[in-house]
């Protein structure tokens, strides 16, 4: 007997499929987001891109699954998630769809109290009382909100290129990497699929030119304003810790060190991806 786990993201998607005493098997697909996807194109990618990655005998296998995803704090995109998953896993109970918020709350502070943030393609944040959700910030999108993730980090790389912010050495370094043009960003922004899987792809740029001081300020005044316009709001981010979760914020973690100091927070975990903690979660 087996338990499924999944954590989609905007841009991917991790499952584990994991048992007491058991070696847990992991598969990655594409980030499965209903906002993007209507049902039909959830199973779809379910059916090509998750189900090759397992052995018939261990999909037998499974008992439950627990998914948590991005957009699933909508009723309408949960049930959305659920139907597809339903519709392949014939026969299993429960099949729990919960928001990617639920997730890294579970996964980083388990049954005790804290602050949980999402630092990956996309942001939110939240206060878990050990048990459920309390307090969570509005979630406005890659569009409107999404401050100090990989989009709106992203985001910044791309208008400071098109601005002519950069100097001529990380306008050199960025066209040596990118060989794009303005032309084709606009395009792939506003008229093709997941631009924000597109802009969240351009972050990658200040992780590896962290030698230039306009990167450091680009990384600090994104993560500033993820602590100024959601930390800042919760007066319990003052009485314990936050937790951060995702490849952003694992990947300027220092970053997140020097903010947490500042407004006097106290820096709980800095995790890359909630899965092992879920596991730990469901199964002890």
């Amino acid at each position: 007997m087996a338990i499924l786990i999944a954590d989609s993201g905007s841009t991917k998607a991790e499952w584990a499929l994991a048992g007491k005493g058991k070696k847990t098997k992991t598969v990655f697909t594409q980030g499965i987001s209903p906002y993007f996807l209507n049902t039909d194109q959830i199973e779809d990618v379910i059916r090509k891109e998750l189900l090759p990655g397992f052995k018939k005998a261990e999909l037998e296998s499974i008992t439950a699954i627990y998914y948590y995803g991005t957009g699933c704090s909508s009723p309408v995109n949960a049930k959305s998630v659920k139907t597809a998953l339903t519709r392949i896993f014939k026969g299993v109970k429960p099949i729990e769809v919960d928001h990617d918020l639920m997730g890294i709350a579970r996964a980083s502070c388990q049954d005790q109290k804290g602050i949980a943030c999402i630092l990956g393609t996309g942001s939110n944040t939240c206060y878990y009382n050990g048990k459920k959700i309390v307090k969570i910030s509005p979630g406005l999108g890659y569009a409107l909100g999404d401050e100090g993730s990989g989009a709106y980090l992203g985001k910044k790389v791309i208008q400071y290129y098109l601005y002519g912010t950069f100097d001529e050495d990380l306008k050199y370094r960025f066209e040596q990497k990118y060989n794009t043009s303005a032309p084709e960003i606009l395009d792939n922004v506003y008229k093709k699929p997941f631009p924000n899987r597109y802009l969240a792809s351009f972050s990658m740029f200040l992780s590896e030119n962290r030698d230039h001081y306009m990167i450091e300020n680009i990384i600090e005044d994104g993560l500033n304003d993820f602590f100024f316009t959601h930390l800042c709001k919760l007066g319990e981010s003052w009485k314990m810790p936050i937790h951060f979760v995702g490849s952003v914020g694992f990947a300027f973690k220092e970053v997140l060190e020097e903010l947490c100091h500042a407004y006097e927070f106290e820096l709980g975990k800095v995790l890359k991806t909630p899965m092992p903690g879920l596991i730990k979660y469901h199964i002890g």
